[in-house]
């Protein structure tokens, strides 16, 4: 198993990992088909332990995202109705994410020298560190390829809409519990916890965290659910015969007590913008999200970024606040210095991406997705994967007028929201899961299908303008002779 908590793990811990086949079975047997792909990976995030995995030689980890993905794909190759056997399109998305997943391969090749810092050595990546790590972004992706090509329906959108409000209506319960008792969950039940108690710790009182990796985690996905709740309280739509307005007015006052900052602001801001103002505007909005998120580390490196009128902004709110984004900031510009020494493919695994003393003590944190990518993978990593992140928002900017249904239209502005902030997430914090990109490969597989169905249905459309205006286009040169003189006469 991996290191730390992994090691404190116990065995329910693995046998929830190796269960949850069986589980994805069941679910697969008795749903929709639709249902089930979104319960599996969903269900894994929530009920699986964080940060646990079982490691076996030569064989990817084994953790809660790889078992639901493989899970979910194994499913989709055995038993998808044929309906939804369709192809997609290779196109730029396809094209970023063999970038993703081969990035690394060039990584390892550039990355075999050894480096020395004080009394630290870091090893070179050889080819297998980096078909390792090929093969690990392979199966994290594999959900935006499933969602891609089999949730590709306006029902299947609506079915992670009410699958994730429902799905946190159910976990406020626990997550309740550990306000109250503090986060026990994992560690009653899994013998460890994988985050820290005094990280947790926030004004007198604790975070939930349940099974997720950190209380940021837990109430992240709590304010999506929030949202979630939200749209269909839009379309007035009930989430399991209960009314929507009163589960997201629940969901927002356990979401103040999950006392997260930045999970909150999601909420108040984005739940106004998907309740009250007008799709066109919410997707406009998105893709002003979606670009702060892909053009961060540029802001970054041409010194454009506002990070020190963001430090006393929040100093006017909250110093020791103000004092932490200042740390983040500092850190943040150090560790870019490094990056942009192997700029275009990284420094690899190893911790070789850190930044080191000249005695080799270690003085990086590295909180941010984006940081990471960089530094690892260098610029064709991120690109590639904030790249798949950030098309779909872009795409359904671009589809949303073809849109007839004014249901439907909400739905995507509102699954665009979400993707979009699932972006921004990953500049403070590295929270991407499986879930996350099962949201994107949703939407972008929607948007996709809404223009390959508007150009079928234009194409008829001047086939039979050029039918019925011009037709001695369509005859052989004597007819049309003979057509034109009994015009003519």
């Amino acid at each position: 198993m991996e290191e730390g908590a992994s090691a404190t793990a116990n065995w329910l811990a693995s046998i929830a990992l190796l269960a949850w086949p069986a589980v994805a079975l069941f679910l697969y047997r008795t749903r929709s088909f639709s249902e089930a792909t979104v319960w599996t990976i969903l269900g894994a995030l929530l009920l699986l332990p964080s940060q646990v995995s079982i490691k076996l030689q030569m064989v990817p980890a084994i953790d809660k995202n790889s078992v639901a993905n493989l899970s979910a794909l194994a499913a989709c190759l055995l038993l998808a109705p044929r309906t939804k056997r369709v192809g997609v399109s290779v196109g730029l998305a396809g094209l970023l994410a063999v970038i993703y997943i081969l990035a690394p391969v060039a990584t390892s090749a550039l990355n075999n020298d050894t480096v020395i810092i004080g009394g630290r050595l870091l090893p070179g990546v050889g080819l297998y560190d980096g078909i390792s790590a090929l093969l690990s972004q392979l199966i994290l992706l594999l959900p935006f390829f499933i969602a891609r090509r089999f949730l590709r329906e306006a029902k299947d959108i609506e079915a992670i809409f009410f699958a994730l409000a429902l799905a946190g209506l159910i976990y406020s319960l626990p997550m309740l519990f550990e306000v109250r008792m503090s986060p026990q969950l994992s560690t009653w039940i899994y013998g460890y916890f994988p985050s820290s108690y005094a990280g947790e710790m926030r004004y007198g009182g604790f975070r939930p965290v349940v099974f997720m990796s950190n209380g940021i985690s837990a109430a992240f996905f709590l304010s999506t659910s929030f949202l979630a709740a939200v749209v269909l309280s839009r379309v007035k739509s009930p989430i399991n015969g209960l009314p929507a307005t009163p589960v997201s007015v629940y969901l927002g006052a356990v979401l103040v007590l999950c006392k997260s900052a930045g999970a909150l602001v999601y909420a108040v801001a984005l739940g106004f913008l998907l309740r009250w103002i007008k799709p066109i505007v919410q997707v406009r909005v998105a893709v002003l999200l979606v670009s702060i998120a892909v053009l961060y580390p540029v802001l970054r490196m041409a010194d454009l970024f506002p990070d020190k009128q963001l430090v006393e902004l929040s100093a006017t709110i909250n110093q020791e606040r103000a004092d932490s984004l200042k740390f983040r900031f500092d850190q943040e510009r150090t560790l870019l210095a490094h990056a942009s020494e192997r700029f275009m493919f990284g420094w690899g695994r190893y911790g070789r991406n850190r930044v080191y003393e000249e005695s080799g003590t270690d003085v990086s944190i590295t909180d941010g997705l984006w940081i990471l990518t960089l530094g690892q993978f260098g610029f064709a990593g991120f690109i590639a994967q904030f790249g798949l992140l950030t098309i779909p928002v872009f795409r359904a900017a671009r589809v949303l007028k073809q849109i007839g249904s004014a249901r439907e239209k909400i739905f995507i502005a509102a699954l665009a929201i979400i993707v979009a902030i699932t972006a921004v997430e990953q500049l403070p914090n590295a929270s991407i899961t499986a879930w996350s990109w099962l949201l994107v490969g949703a939407l972008l597989g929607r948007v996709e299908e809404i223009s390959l169905t508007r150009s079928r249905t234009r194409s008829p459309e001047r086939f039979k303008m050029n039918w019925h205006v011009r037709p001695e286009r369509r005859l052989g040169e004597s007819a049309r002779s003979n057509l034109l003189a009994n015009n003519g006469r």
